[in-house]
């Protein structure tokens, strides 16, 4: 019989590829990942995987079991889906959440949460989409809220599935003193956007080259409040979604882009943890939490229905 805890890791290697990585994902020493994993081996009967350079390399024994751990360990967490549908206390639920779904929709969540389900443990840490649907897929986290600019459709797993929160407008933003008017008129300005393979870093230079120039890129910056500052202080132009400035002051200037483009904010989880009650919650207090957010704009709640200068 397999151990459902060794399998988990052996999936773990056939997604990260070395042991210290699997070892550093899951808390455990290289060590302690090397030995259980040669238990496997004793428990499978085959050799599982091989040396190859810096990495270690699955063999075709190790890649169908691996297959066949990710099956088990779903099967699992629906088994275990249905057993806390029959009890009051739930098991925590993990989220990864971006920067601007952090500070603007988080805060809310939780107390919605904390109002229906006083008892359910949440646990959310701040990821970058790119990081977080990997770490989703390998059951690092329950729920991840991320992006989707338009054009360019995030690739899911087979055993994820998305729920669409709504639409964030996105914009220009100059520093208060600039007289530009218009995209094209920013082609000899610097620049600040996300660090380079982000679906914001992708979009934005597109929104540039589609306006006749190559944005003159002098900072890359995660942070999106930091590239308020910047901007704020006048030394640089970006492009910025409405949530990230939540209920704060805007020190900066808008313009709306043409077509008035947005990005889609969405849900994901596994499939096999569609039946979890506490899942549910979390997300339903989410959905909650940006339609408050976006009754409140409309409403003239939060800074961002101010006029554009």
């Amino acid at each position: 019989m397999f151990e459902l805890r060794r399998l988990r890791l052996l999936r773990e290697l056939a997604l990260r590829g070395t042991l210290a990585s699997v070892a550093e994902a899951l808390s455990y020493s290289p060590s302690t990942v090397s030995q259980q994993l040669s238990l496997l081996e004793k428990e499978a009967g085959v050799t599982l995987f091989v040396p190859d350079g810096r990495r270690v390399r699955l063999t075709a024994s190790g890649q169908s079991l691996a297959a066949h751990a990710e099956r088990m360990l779903a099967l699992n967490e629906e088994a275990r889906a249905e057993l806390e549908s029959l009890q009051a206390l739930a098991a925590p639920v993990r989220v990864a959440v971006m920067q601007t779904a952090a500070q603007s929709l988080l805060p809310t969540a939780l107390t919605i949460v904390a109002e229906h389900e006083p008892q359910l443990r949440v646990e959310a840490a701040e990821v970058p989409p790119e990081e977080a649907l990997f770490e989703l897929a390998a059951r690092g986290y329950d729920i991840v809220v991320a992006e989707q600019y338009p054009g360019h459709a995030r690739q899911l797993g087979a055993q994820l599935v998305r729920q669409s929160l709504g639409d964030d407008p996105i914009r220009l933003a100059l520093p208060p003193e600039s007289a530009a008017q218009t995209l094209s008129d920013l082609h000899n300005v610097p620049w600040v956007l996300e660090p380079r393979g982000t679906a914001a870093r992708r979009w934005s230079v597109q929104q540039c080259r589609a306006a006749g120039f190559e944005p003159d890129v002098r900072f890359e910056v995660a942070d999106l409040t930091t590239q308020v500052r910047l901007i704020a202080a006048g030394r640089a132009v970006g492009l910025l979604p409405d949530l990230v400035w939540n209920d704060s002051a805007r020190t900066v200037r808008l313009l709306d882009l043409p077509g008035n483009p947005t990005r889609e904010i969405f849900t994901t989880q596994r499939s096999s943890s569609v039946a979890r009650n506490s899942i549910r919650t979390v997300l339903q207090a989410l959905q909650q939490a940006f339609t408050q957010r976006q009754q409140a704009v409309d409403t003239g709640a939060t800074s961002t229905t101010h006029p554009w200068s």
